[in-house]
């Protein structure tokens, strides 16, 4: 059995900076330590450092002591919120969002409608859109293009901004573009920024290749992670056998060893020890 894992498989830098970063304040600040929502989506690392110490909340009025701002950001509110109630705040949001928060806040002053791609319900855009003007939509899927651009006209603006959520499906959003080229207006002044982050791309261009190779495919990541789940919809688009796990007690070892080929590929957000621990049980059936 030959198995092939993703050279980009796992922590992306804005994650490691994330977990990193919250290990060593826990370690040096005595006092009661917080993280507002999950630092990054895998239950194995909430667990982790739940154990060091650190306590989750979802509401920053609940903050008793220093407070850490998660990989995927906040809403704009919640530094002033914790300003006022004298929260000290350690923030480690991902490079790549705070710079999506600039760009947004940049155009929204010059008058700009934004679309932003990406989940609606995603803690990034939660955070992304709240810099943004009313106007402005998040666009999920190609078939919510034709609302929000029918929103865009019946405002009158003349000036269109296309950003995407860092962790976006790089193939929908050159869908959603063409999309876009193809119904604005030519006095439209339309700015498209591929705000999806390089280690991305990456690593949803590698889950293809991959997934071409082999009989089978393992995505390991968490469930509730959105750029786990863009690894095994790319998957499933190029294997036949694809399941997303987040432990190996997931694993169905009896398909496995019918398979001579096996490729794996993990989230931004999974730790090394949880592919390792795919690996080493898959090696030792």
């Amino acid at each position: 059995m030959e198995i092939i894992l993703g050279k980009t498989a796992g922590f992306c830098y804005g994650v490691k900076r994330a977990v990193e970063g919250a290990k060593r304040e826990i370690e040096k600040v005595k006092s009661p330590i917080y993280c507002l929502g999950e630092i990054v989506h895998n239950k194995q690392v909430i667990e982790m450092l739940k154990r060091r110490g650190l306590t989750f909340i979802e509401d920053i009025n609940l903050s008793k002591g220093n407070t850490i701002i998660r990989a995927h950001g906040v809403k704009k509110e919640i530094y002033n919120i914790a300003k006022k109630n004298n929260i000290k705040i350690k923030d480690y949001t991902c490079p790549n969002v705070l710079k999506i928060h600039k760009i947004v806040k940049e155009y929204s002053k010059n008058g700009y409608y934004i679309f932003l791609c990406g989940s609606n319900k995603h803690p990034e855009n939660i955070g992304t859109i709240s810099y943004c003007t009313e106007n402005s939509d998040i666009i999920e899927t190609e078939n919510e293009v034709f609302k929000a651009l029918e929103k865009f006209k019946q405002s009158k603006i003349k000036k269109l901004l296309i950003i995407s959520q860092t962790t976006y499906s790089l193939e929908k959003f050159y869908i959603i573009e063409e999309i876009i080229k193809n119904e604005v207006a030519k006095d439209i002044e339309l700015v498209i920024k591929n705000t999806i982050c390089r280690a991305t791309e990456l690593r949803q261009k590698e889950t293809k290749e991959i997934s071409k190779q082999v009989d089978y495919m393992i995505i390991v990541g968490g469930k509730n992670s959105s750029n786990t789940k863009k690894l095994y919809e790319i998957s499933k688009l190029n294997c036949n056998n694809c399941i997303c796990v987040e432990t190996s007690d997931e694993l169905d070892i009896k398909e496995i060893e019918k398979q001579e080929k096996i490729g794996i590929m993990a989230g931004a957000s999974t730790p090394q020890e949880s592919i390792l621990e795919i690996i080493n049980t898959i090696k030792c059936k």
